[in-house]
């Protein structure tokens, strides 16, 4: 089995402290194939000097269309999980591992498809700059993407959920996307344990 090489979105990213010209930049990104058939690049969004940022997995179908991060069904359900703790959605930041919706076409649906790890590596200097840039004290990953791409592709959600650890620039905290909550056979409870990750989360920025 052959494993896909990208060129990587390294050569697309400016030099520029300017967060919103790196979010200009990164509409010409070429750096793996899933441009092809996206609508368009899903940059962060938010608060430029955020001190929480919270990292997803990569844009859905209704952020691949409107062109903003978390604007669907789980964006609806992590603002409603926010709005019970307290937290302002605009003062956070927003974006995901991945910045290209991958999908299946089935009919006329476009089904969601995980992220490759090539396209994560692919991704990661978008990600790296956005960072860089809002240097913040805390960063909420969310689900397994999100985890793997800021601590490495051993780190685990189900050993991190609800606390943090600390690297050099930030400490990084992790719980489930909140897509898995909608999609839990008790969603009464995992979006009860979510609120409870997110509480314990919060309460470390």
């Amino acid at each position: 089995m052959t494993t896909t090489k990208y060129p990587g979105a390294e050569e697309y990213v400016p030099s520029t402290g300017d967060l919103t010209a790196v979010a200009a930049a990164a509409e010409a990104c070429h750096g793996c194939d899933l441009y092809r058939d996206a609508t368009q690049t899903v940059f962060g969004a938010g608060a430029p000097h955020a001190s929480t940022v919270l990292i997803g997995e990569q844009p859905g179908n209704e952020e691949d269309l409107d062109g903003h991060p978390f604007v669907g069904p789980a964006g609806r359900l992590l603002d409603r999980a926010l709005d019970d703790i307290g937290v302002d959605r605009e003062s956070l930041y927003l974006t995901n591992a991945v910045k290209h919706f991958r999908f299946e076409r089935r009919g006329k649906r476009r089904i969601h498809q995980q992220p490759r790890r090539t396209e994560i590596v692919a991704c990661a200097p978008w990600l790296t700059r956005e960072l860089d840039l809002i240097a913040p004290e805390l960063v909420i990953c969310l689900g397994a993407i999100a985890t793997h791409s800021v601590l490495g592709p051993k780190a685990k959600v189900t050993e991190l959920r609800g606390r943090t650890v600390e690297l050099e620039h930030f400490r990084v905290g992790a719980t489930v996307h909140p897509s898995s909550v909608l999609r839990a056979t008790d969603r009464t409870k995992a979006y009860a344990e979510f609120v409870d990750d997110l509480t314990n989360l919060f309460e470390r920025a």
